[in-house]
């Protein structure tokens, strides 16, 4: 499955309307806080239209704009380009001319479209979060397994203590020092 690298801002103006269109990687289902976020940075904006993909929960709005000509024209463009785990947000301040159901589709396809020529693309995966407890004689093998993997937090005391994103190969070869799962989740796909 494939998303976006790092979030991503583009602006376009059509027809003194400026559309704001804001590509942001989830990596959970955190849209609500993501909203109210934009919200706050953009308090004068007429509409916050949006498309999200995450995993197989696909959701559209229009925020008061005609029914079906921003919300169902961003999540088209991303289901077009196969994205996942995304929203893409596009803030409108209107500019005084109306812009017509037609016109209206097409300035939010344009934005989301517009935006997509600025993202880089990387693949995710399937794994996990995961905690290791271990003791100081097994940190150069532990360090080993986990390269180039993700190591969130490292505590150093009696034991060393990690919190790590690794696939389900990494999992396996680790099963000898009992990780803890604590959670399922997508990680990037190493090449």
């Amino acid at each position: 499955m494939k998303t976006i690298s790092k979030n991503i801002e583009n602006e376009i103006i059509i027809k003194n309307s400026k559309f704001i269109c804001k590509l942001i990687r989830l990596n959970n289902s955190n849209i609500n806080s993501i909203l109210e976020e934009i919200k706050q940075e953009h308090p004068k904006a007429t509409h916050y239209c949006y498309g999200y993909i995450y995993d197989n929960i696909k959701h559209s709005s229009d925020d008061n704009e005609p029914s079906n000509t921003a919300g169902l024209p961003i999540l088209n463009v991303l289901e077009k380009e196969n994205i996942n785990h995304i929203i893409a947000v596009v803030i409108r301040y209107f500019g005084g001319i109306k812009l017509g159901a037609g016109g209206l589709i097409r300035a939010y396809t344009k934005s989301v479209t517009e935006a997509l020529k600025n993202v880089e693309y990387i693949t995710l995966e399937k794994g996990y979060k995961i905690s290791l407890e271990f003791d100081y004689s097994n940190e150069k093998n532990i360090n080993y397994l986990l390269t180039n993997t993700n190591i969130i937090n490292k505590q150093y005391d009696k034991n060393i203590y990690y919190e790590v994103l690794v696939n389900k190969e990494v999992l396996e070869k680790l099963e000898k020092y009992n990780p803890k799962i604590l959670e399922e989740t997508y990680i990037e796909k190493l090449n």
